[in-house]
């Protein structure tokens, strides 16, 4: 009998603190029922391996997904020198290089069905792309932050793609990344026997600090061009936030279950550093 291969999901948060979740000391709660905003997480945590000596090599986006991807430092390659990359669209030279080995591209190579939903961040189509870096499907921004309603970036560009087609889809960005996500792994039912990769990496809780009911605070910003994160944003919509996300992960899980995939997935999760205005960095900070 043949052994199964595993699958594979790993799951990136943005900007989020050390000690956000539960599962790291966090003691937030909504009330109305009680409950914690990273219930979800707090459950993985419970029943698998918690990592607390590992540490990202970066403070800011990029250059943390250079490494990630490539498993290398990041100052081996030019666009993760800047940041943020932003500044470069339609550059071709800023960007994860297409002739390096990414973790997508050596599971494709094995057979692997790869896909990516949500940031990217890592150089702009047609020079670099997820695409051009392992990933048989994209759906998401490839900018460094997205208005979570708008889908433009902090220059005004509007941000969302599927593959290399933009489109315009409606909703906020953490639950269009959350349904594509679902959606992508309904094909892999309990009949399939191809391996899977999701990389699934939601901008949340990265500014604009917007819940999925705070679409006229997102139309504020825009006018007054302060998507950034110097304007807006309070503990408690930072807390929705995380919960938003947190949310999203739980119908990830589900649909596993639907699937009859989740005990044979290995899901992984981190931030890719630590956090801004809102978050609780204890005890590194």
């Amino acid at each position: 009998m043949t052994m199964q291969r595993p699958n594979f999901i790993f799951i990136l948060a943005d900007d989020l603190g050390y000690a956000d979740l539960g599962c790291f000391g966090s003691t937030a709660t909504f009330s109305k029922p009680p409950f914690a905003p990273s219930a979800n997480l707090d459950r993985l945590a419970r029943q698998g391996l918690l990592s607390t000596q590992s540490y990202s090599n970066s403070p800011v986006c990029s250059p943390t997904r250079f490494a990630l991807m490539t498993g290398n430092y990041q100052y081996r390659y030019r666009g993760a020198l800047d940041e943020p990359i932003a500044s470069a669209r339609g550059s071709s030279v800023l960007g994860l290089p297409q002739s390096v080995p990414t973790l997508p591209k050596m599971l494709r190579e094995s057979g692997y069905a790869t896909g990516l939903v949500g940031k990217w961040h890592l150089g702009f189509p047609p020079h670099f792309g997820p695409l051009q870096s392992g990933y048989d499907y994209f759906y998401g921004a490839t900018a460094g932050a997205v208005d979570y309603f708008s889908h433009k970036d902090s220059r005004g560009h509007h941000d969302l793609w599927e593959n290399n087609t933009e489109v315009f889809d409606e909703g906020y960005f953490t639950d269009l990344v959350s349904d594509r996500a679902v959606q992508w792994l309904e094909q892999f039912g309990p009949a399939s026997d191809k391996p899977f990769m999701l990389s699934l990496h939601y901008t949340a809780p990265h500014w604009p600090w917007l819940t999925r009911d705070d679409v006229n605070e997102s139309q504020r910003l825009e006018k007054t061009n302060a998507i950034a994160h110097l304007d807006g944003g309070n503990l408690q919509t930072y807390w929705r936030m995380i919960q938003q996300l947190d949310e999203g992960i739980g119908r990830v899980i589900h649909q596993l279950e639907i699937n009859g995939q989740l005990d044979n997935t290995l899901i992984i999760f981190t931030s890719d550093n630590g956090g801004e205005r809102f978050s609780n960095n204890w005890p590194f900070t």
